[in-house]
């Protein structure tokens, strides 16, 4: 017999903060921003800014317009779904709206009474996105975590609201001042006509105390300014400054008798020919993260390239044969490496290549203690760790990446967290 389907949760209403309340009503005709062009939102994680402004958005449309199309974007339709539908469909259930979500063309009618409009999803993850959304004509646009999006997507999107009356909504965390958003969007709020509103995490009056501290755990240097603090601050300097040389470091006798027997063990890498080729030897035990050695070669240095198969080969003299790595976590773009490895039947993961989000993981496990490093086993990525600094020349154009050098271990274990530790362990 086929098992019941779950009905999903219905949607508990808390009491809304004062901003919260002025997402609710900018647009109405009462309140004195009701002639604004759009809204923006922003500032730390968990602070009530998306479940305001979703279901803001939605009451606005319903109560302005009937048969029109709306569109709705985060970085992917499946964060979009993730983040926004999914509670936002059960706020408007529970206030006697209907919705009609068409799965396959990501389009949710929604209607209410005798009104319905049609709202459409959209991911807008990179430059190509823009192509999705041309030719569509839209009466507003929401966009869930703006700053993740590329201009060029979200400026096509904003020049498909061509009926009379649109608006369009924007939340999102902050990134870096010379962000493209902050500067053309935030910056310029009152040219644009904007109603700007920035929030923390004490404008979310469902969050206890207990939670809120829970999140202040989980970022630590420039992530905590930004989630925590919700400020455009620029990512300079070392990466992980949080890193302590004794409290992040370990050696044998810090391992208690039976380790291996007790832990899951994992081998990360990153795949270089010209760079380094690099293999962690990393060991899990649920709660500390421990990195027992090293494989570091590089051909520039020795002034002899290796092929797939002589690397092949070394790596299954680095993994030995009495414990097996339960996976080894790779950066999908190494095909010919990972067809190297299969053959010799090694269990491949692919790498979640995540950057900022990989990065964030890994600081927050280095502050907490939970990652440590072999002091004499590990000296290339001790060596790395210290010389690991964000590009300031890419971040004054608005684009925040690592400085790309010295940062081959560095990829490895943010492959390895970003793709194996699960986020609420982060976030413990």
């Amino acid at each position: 017999m086929a098992k019941p389907k779950l009905k999903p949760p219905t949607f508990k209403w808390k009491p809304f903060s004062n901003k919260q309340v002025k997402v609710l009503t900018w647009w109405m005709p009462e309140s004195p921003h009701h002639d604004k062009d759009a809204l923006i939102a922003d500032g730390a994680v968990r602070s009530g800014k998306t479940v305001a402004m979703s279901f803001s958005y939605v009451v606005w449309a319903t109560e302005n317009y009937n048969g029109e199309q709306f569109g709705m974007a985060g970085k992917t339709i499946g964060a979009l779904r993730r983040n926004v539908v999914g509670s936002l469909k059960r706020m408007l259930v529970s206030r006697g709206y209907q919705v009609h979500d068409n799965l396959t063309e990501n389009i949710l009618t929604i209607s209410h009474g005798l009104v319905a409009n049609h709202f459409f999803l959209f991911g807008g993850k990179d430059e190509r996105s823009q192509d999705l959304i041309q030719g569509i004509t839209l009466a507003g646009m929401f966009f869930d975590e703006v700053a993740l999006m590329p201009r060029s997507f979200v400026d096509q999107a904003v020049a498909r609201c061509s009926i009379e009356g649109s608006k369009f909504w924007f939340n999102c965390n902050p990134a870096g001042p010379y962000h493209w958003f902050k500067v053309e969007w935030i910056d310029k709020a009152k040219q644009k006509l904007a109603l700007h509103l920035h929030f923390t995490m004490d404008d979310n009056l469902s969050l206890s105390e207990a939670v809120r501290e829970r999140y202040r755990r989980m970022f630590t240097g420039i992530f905590y300014k930004r989630y925590i603090l919700g400020l455009w601050v620029l990512a300079e300097g070392i990466i992980y400054d949080m890193w302590d040389d004794d409290l992040n470091t370990f050696d044998d006798n810090d391992l208690v008798p039976g380790f291996k027997m007790l832990a899951r063990r994992y081998i990360a890498l990153d795949y270089g020919t010209s760079n380094p080729m690099v293999f962690l030897d990393i060991w899990d035990d649920g709660d500390v993260i421990w990195i027992l050695n090293e494989y570091y070669y590089s051909g520039k240095d020795k002034g002899i390239q290796k092929e797939d198969s002589q690397y092949a080969d070394d790596f299954m003299e680095f993994v030995g044969d009495e414990y097996p790595p339960l996976y080894t976590i790779i950066d999908p773009s190494a095909a010919s490496f990972k067809v190297a490895l299969r053959n010799r039947g090694v269990r491949i993961k692919d790498a979640d290549n995540d950057v900022e989000d990989g990065i964030r993981n890994v600081s927050t496990m280095m502050a907490k203690r939970k990652l440590r490093v072999h002091k004499k086993n590990c000296p290339n990525f001790l060596k790395e760790r210290a010389s690991y600094i964000w590009d300031e020349k890419a971040a004054a154009r608005g684009i925040e990446q690592p400085m790309k050098q010295f940062d081959h271990s560095m990829d490895c274990i943010r492959y390895f967290t970003k793709t194996i530790i699960k986020p609420r362990r982060i976030a413990a």
